[in-house]
Formats: C-alpha cells, sequence, structure tokens
C-alpha cells in the first residue's frame, strides 16, 4: 500500500506532541510533522497511529480528524 504524503503528514502530526487547544500556526504544524518524520520515520508515525486507535479510539478520530484539516491549511499550496 502506498500511503500519499499527506497521509504521511497527517500521521506525524497526529503522532506529534502538538495540541489542538494551543491553536498552532502552520508554521508550527510543518515543523512538528518534519520533526516527527525525521524522529521516528513514516512507519513510526503509522504505528503510533494505529496504537492510539486500537487504545483510545474514542479519542483517537477526533484527533486524526483535526490533524486532517490542520495539514490541510498548513502545507495549502
Amino acid at each position: 500500500m502506498n500511503a500519499t504524503i499527506d497521509d504521511i503528514r497527517c500521521e506525524a502530526l497526529f503522532a506529534s506532541d502538538l495540541q489542538r487547544s494551543w491553536a498552532p500556526t502552520a508554521e508550527l504544524i510543518r515543523a512538528a510533522v518534519t520533526d516527527v518524520v525525521d524522529r521516528i520515520g513514516e512507519d513510526g508515525c503509522a504505528e503510533r497511529v494505529a496504537q492510539e486507535f486500537g487504545e483510545h479510539p474514542d479519542c483517537a478520530i477526533g484527533r486524526m480528524r483535526w490533524a486532517r484539516d490542520a495539514v490541510r491549511l498548513a502545507f495549502a499550496a
């Protein structure tokens, strides 16, 4: 399965420590995505997402929705 760059970015933001309640700027979101991918890699991001959906599906759904919206805005062309 091939992940798109947006999928990887969403998973990286999801796996980051950044919180939606902090109202992060696009710059902070881009920096968090880059940092997480550099630290744990694409596979590590996917593993963290899977773990959270397995352990806390009720919270993970909302976080992924936020991550998708935030990535769309932060990386808009």
